[in-house]
């Protein structure tokens, strides 16, 4: 496989066993090399994101696990007078963009003979696992806050994953699925374990692939930032072999109600006695603590990117602009429109924007 080590000690992940944290340190287990994409070494009959195969590096007797997940279509359109592409990731199978990390995980998972996983979401993240697992014939638990809405609880339900409700904020999921962690059970953390990554990245590949070029710029939604950061290292890949000239300039959208990216990088150290895990509509990234967020932020300045919030009036209005487009997106999803009106005219064009969830998964465009 690729190789991943702690970013603390350096220490390489076990070969057996899947702990999502380092053993040794505690510390946070990543990539130590850069992702390369190879368009010779692409595999056309293998399903779903698997034709990059050759990008994950994982033993070749791991099993594919893919729900045919990944293409999906890029739609052109005149938005503010800039020319604007549609990256449709709520097509996936499980509505979502996280699909893309969710078929290696079950995949890694499998290969290392797991059988019961713990997950934590706020809704996709658990419900595309949850797909996947399934898929694999792994049992799955997800730990989700109160107000995650009703069709993504039922979505995990359907796929016969187990979903426990914990009182309070997004974090206080987190916090309980780590406690559930520390007695044993494979916590298959889609913000600590690495391996969703290069499967973000097939979307840098993608676009590649459809435009014959790196996008000028690309917007789309950020809580954890594992899909910005999958992106970024995907282009940078594509850059260092010459395929495309530069990593376009990403752009990464918060709710105002937590944005603690875009006031760490607005205001500095400062700028995060204002974060609060506030009530927001777009409560997939509603975050407050990003795992992998210095490794986010140097990815979006490395682009000479940014960060911009949004505030929740404005989530509304996008999810309805969206849809006179005939994108039906969540509220997670629509805070791009906002984050589009905030940087056409300043970004380099043409401008990808990502939908990263369907509007199938949600109660409705107001806060809950």
């Amino acid at each position: 496989m690729l190789s991943v080590q702690c970013t603390n000690c350096n220490q390489a992940y076990p070969d057996t066993g899947v702990p999502y944290r380092c053993p040794v340190c505690g510390g946070l287990f990543d990539f130590s090399g850069m992702l390369h994409y190879r368009p010779d070494r692409i595999e056309p009959d293998l399903p779903g994101i698997w034709r990059y195969r050759h990008t994950f590096g994982f033993p070749q007797e791991y099993e594919l696990i893919s729900l045919g997940e990944g293409s999906t279509p890029l739609v052109w359109d005149r938005v503010l007078g800039a020319q604007v592409a549609f990256k449709c990731e709520y097509l996936n199978p499980s509505g979502s963009f996280k699909d893309r990390g969710s078929a290696l995980i079950a995949s890694f998972l499998r290969g290392r003979g797991a059988q019961a996983a713990l997950e934590d979401s706020s809704g996709n993240a658990g419900a595309s696992l949850a797909a996947y697992a399934a898929r694999a014939g792994i049992q799955l638990r997800v730990f989700i806050p109160e107000a995650a809405s009703g069709p993504k609880r039922a979505q995990i339900q359907a796929y016969g994953a187990e979903v426990v409700q914990i009182m309070g904020p997004r974090s206080n999921a987190s916090a309980a699925v780590r406690q559930a962690a520390e007695k044993g059970d494979i916590y298959a953390s889609h913000a600590y374990l690495p391996y969703n990554l290069p499967g973000y990245a097939t979307l840098a590949y993608e676009l590649y692939e459809q435009l014959g070029e790196a996008p000028g710029s690309v917007i789309l939604p950020v809580g954890q930032g594992g899909l910005i950061l999958g992106i970024a290292r995907g282009f940078e890949g594509l850059k260092h072999l010459g395929l495309v000239e530069r990593v376009p300039v990403l752009v990464g959208v918060q709710a105002r109600a937590c944005a603690p990216l875009w006031a760490l990088t607005s205001f500095g150290t400062a700028g995060l006695a204002w974060v609060a895990e506030a009530q927001t509509m777009a409560d997939g990234i509603r975050v407050y603590h990003p795992v992998r967020g210095d490794a986010v932020m140097q990815a979006v300045s490395t682009s000479r990117g940014r960060f911009v919030a949004v505030d929740e009036e404005d989530i509304s209005t996008g999810g309805e602009q969206l849809a006179q487009r005939s994108f039906y997106v969540e509220p997670t999803s629509a805070v791009v429109w906002s984050g589009l009106a905030q940087g056409v005219g300043e970004i380099p064009e043409p401008i990808v924007v990502i939908l990263t969830g369907s509007g199938l998964k949600s109660n409705r465009l107001s806060v809950q």
